[in-house]
């Protein structure tokens, strides 16, 4: 019989009856319902949380294997004053057979708070499909009691797909440990679709971190933190064995002198992966020498493996010793002792590198994986005699340690990690995807407004602020005379912003931040002004994202000027379409960008494209960076405006046709008028600084080849026709045919200040 619909329960005879079990029933699911909707909006909109509370943290462990990992971060959270644990213990730890390892947990003083049974038996596929499932309906009511802010999964496990899905579906941060990885095996579906489920990741190796970012990640939600079982790993006392080795392989045994086996079921080759562990128990037997063998894990086939130890008798042989299971502790203290690890669990090429043991990795379970040179892998394995010989080479073999999965500090920087996340907020997942083209869908907003960007171009002579839109219209453009201090200096830049921000708005602009290009060594990661030449005095570590961002509550990015106007020919300009080309940048100096396979070249210490400081001569006229000799020294504003007063003061400046006011400073300009009125000298000047950045763009290409320069700048015009004969005639013949170019950007600094924001902010958060 159906249960009663709503109204039969209101208007029916038996609504009020307690003892009706539809009623029951009823009134249970909208308990359940409401409890759901409330933690929910708890952990969706962070209006319930009390800011001086402890922050919750909920560890779920499946297994004896994400035990050793989550044991320790268990233990420091539990001791932690400003964090809370709760443990949820599930899986494999519950069952006899595969050594009830949650009495360990309790051992160690972990208090459990929840049990749940959620492995249906059988080893088989559909069997692990269903402990999945059985996973989904219990685990519910276990968060709605527990009520955690964060809940912490690990790896690549079916149990632990279950939780953070569970965990997901009900809003709760999801923090996934050893994320990034790759095995070769199914192992990697569900870790990766952990991935995508989780808010935030801690992950081992740079390669990793990498695979995270590629999976379009986002880099502020992810820890490098190293693997927490190296803290474990490199703190134990493995010198002293005797007492854990005979324990466990047997007595009067060796340092050396056994092997430690490992092998667990490949779920997508089940019946390949019991022919390869049948033949490891028959080489083993063959070798002769004295092994500790751990039943597999509760995969699928793992029911088979076990008849096959005892099929062939290990469990009575006299060399051999059995286990379900060996505490962290002694595990480690076998691992660092062994003679050899066979098998293809990941504690071969994870652990067993900490101590140099030598592995032979079998099959495909751990192919993908970051190893150390005591990893052979032995990848078919389908002979036995393929095996022995394998065991042959890496028997007793002395390795190197190897510290690629960590080094022995992770537990403090994931505690610092957990108490960084901000609980407030909604627990909507964000992507940062690539660029990509963009969407042809329209929104009101985007069609009323201009999207547009405050371009910032801070030079040795001028402080210019601009309004620029999405297309590389300058809609809007104030400029001032660069301040001599750095108070000064970010005073006016302050000014200049909001005055720019409120003609944004009569303007109609939805300004999506400020970019920032300025002179100097910049640490654009940072938006820090590492420091500069005597161009702009004094301007030396100034952090130049935090006033502005602060200031105006928008996203801020901070590039060299020279990188800036790369990015704006790469944008706007001549650079577009291209991986590889060169942007020089003339004014009162020189500087420039290079943009290599399709990136823009920053350098190990941000000091790449210092173009104007390539020296071409040994000696020659002093440069702002103090040294003899630069391009810069040669053909920017600056050194030409010095040879136009030395011309001046000797009365060989002025020719037929110019006029100089009264009250007039020489400068560049008047030289190169001079020039183009025929006076030799003024010529000669020119002609040299010609040659001096000919001269430098002679060395980049033939150290980078690059497929075009682009000559950005007011002098752009002035040297390119004498810079394309001198390359010409005195670079290599291939390099001679590369295109260049006199930009017709108008203003590339400020396109590149602006691009830094439209790139970024238009394009790849999602």
């Amino acid at each position: 019989m159906p249960a009663p619909r709503g109204d039969q329960l209101t208007n029916g005879s038996h609504a009020n009856d307690p003892h009706d079990s539809a009623y029951e029933s009823y009134l249970t699911n909208m308990e359940r319902k409401k409890k759901v909707t409330q933690h929910r909006r708890q952990f969706s909109d962070g209006s319930s949380l009390d800011p001086n509370r402890r922050k919750h943290i909920c560890i779920a462990t499946c297994n004896r294997a994400d035990y050793s990992k989550l044991g320790p971060i268990m233990k420091a959270i539990h001791v932690d004053p400003e964090l809370e644990l709760s443990v949820i213990v599930l899986g494999c730890h519950l069952i006899d057979d595969y050594g009830s390892t949650y009495r360990y947990i309790e051992e160690d003083g972990i208090p459990i708070d929840s049990r749940l049974h959620t492995i249906v038996r059988g080893e088989d596929e559909a069997a692990m499909v269903e402990s999945v499932g059985l996973s989904m309906v219990k685990l519910p009511d276990v968060l709605l009691r527990l009520r955690p802010d964060i809940l912490l999964v690990h790896g690549d496990r079916f149990d632990a797909l279950s939780l953070a899905a569970s965990a997901a579906l009900m809003n709760i941060r999801i923090v996934h440990i050893e994320g990034g990885e790759v095995s070769g095996t199914i192992d990697d579906m569900i870790r990766h679709s952990i991935t995508k489920l989780s808010h935030y990741h801690v992950c081992c190796t740079e390669r990793a971190h990498s695979r995270l970012l590629a999976m379009c990640e986002d880099n502020e939600r992810i820890l490098l933190a190293g693997c927490t079982s190296y803290d474990r790993l490199l703190t134990t006392n493995t010198k002293n064995w005797e007492g854990v080795v005979n324990k466990w392989v047997g007595e009067g045994s060796e340092s050396r002198n056994y092997i430690l086996a490992l092998q667990h079921p490949v779920t997508t080759n089940i019946r390949h992966s019991i022919k390869m562990f049948g033949l490891m128990l028959d080489a083993l037997l063959q070798f002769k020498q004295r092994v500790i063998i751990l039943f597999p894990n509760i995969d699928a086939g793992s029911k088979e493996m076990t008849r096959l130890i005892r099929l062939k008798g290990i469990e009575t042989h006299p060399l051999f010793r059995t286990a379900k299971h060996i505490p962290i502790e002694d595990f480690v203290v076998l691992t660092a002792n062994a003679g050899l690890m066979i098998g293809n669990s990941s504690a071969g090429v994870r652990e067993a590198g900490a101590f140099g043991t030598p592995v032979v990795n079998l099959g495909s379970r751990q192919t993908g994986r970051e190893t150390g040179e005591n990893v052979l892998h032995c990848r078919e394995a389908d002979t036995t005699q393929k095996i022995f010989h394998s065991l042959e080479i890496q028997y007793q073999r002395q390795f190197p340690r190897s510290f690629i999965y960590g080094d022995g500090h992770a537990i403090p920087r994931i505690l610092k990690f957990l108490k960084g996340i901000n609980l407030a907020g909604e627990t909507q997942k964000k992507f940062v995807f690539p660029p990509m083209p963009e969407s042809q869908s329209k929104d009101i907003d985007h069609i009323l407004e201009t999207q547009s960007a405050l371009a910032v171009d801070l030079g040795g002579t001028n402080l210019r602020v601009a309004i620029v839109s999405a297309e590389g219209e300058v809609l809007d453009i104030v400029s001032r005379l660069s301040p001599k201090s750095n108070e000064e200096r970010l005073e006016l830049i302050l000014e200049l912003l909001k005055e720019q921000s409120l003609k944004a708005i009569k303007l109609n602009c939805r300004v999506l931040g400020v970019g920032v290009s300025t002179g100097g060594r910049v640490n654009p990661t940072d938006g820090l002004v590492m420091h500069s030449t005597d161009a702009l005095e004094g301007w030396h570590e100034i952090d130049l994202r935090t006033p502005i961002s602060g200031f105006l509550h928008l996203p801020v990015w901070v590039d060299n000027d020279g990188n800036c106007t790369a990015l704006g020919e790469r944008k706007f300009g001549s650079g577009k379409n291209l991986d590889n080309f060169v942007c020089i940048a003339t004014g009162t100096g020189i500087g420039g960008g290079l943009v290599l396979e399709g990136k823009l070249i920053h350098g190990s210490n941000f000091c790449a494209a210092e173009l104007g400081h390539i020296k071409v001569s040994l000696e020659g006229p002093d440069c702002l960076c103090g040294s003899q000799g630069c391009m810069e020294a040669y053909c920017s504003g600056a050194a030409l405006t010095r040879e136009a007063e030395k011309l001046h003061a000797d009365n060989e400046l002025i020719v037929n046709g110019m006029t100089l006011g009264e009250d007039e400073e020489v400068s560049a300009k008047h030289l190169i008028q001079a020039s183009n009125l025929g006076n030799e000298k003024a010529k000669a000047v020119i002609t040299l600084g010609a040659k001096a950045i000919s001269t430098g763009i002679i060395s980049l290409l033939h150290t980078l080849n690059p497929s075009r320069i682009i000559l950005c700048g007011v002098l752009g015009p002035v040297y390119g026709e004498m810079i394309r004969e001198y390359v010409r005639t005195h670079s290599l013949p291939t390099a001679a045919k590369v295109e260049i170019i006199v930009s017709d950007v108008a203003e590339p600094a400020l396109l590149g200040a602006a691009s830094l924001v439209l790139e970024y902010a238009t394009r790849r958060t999602y």
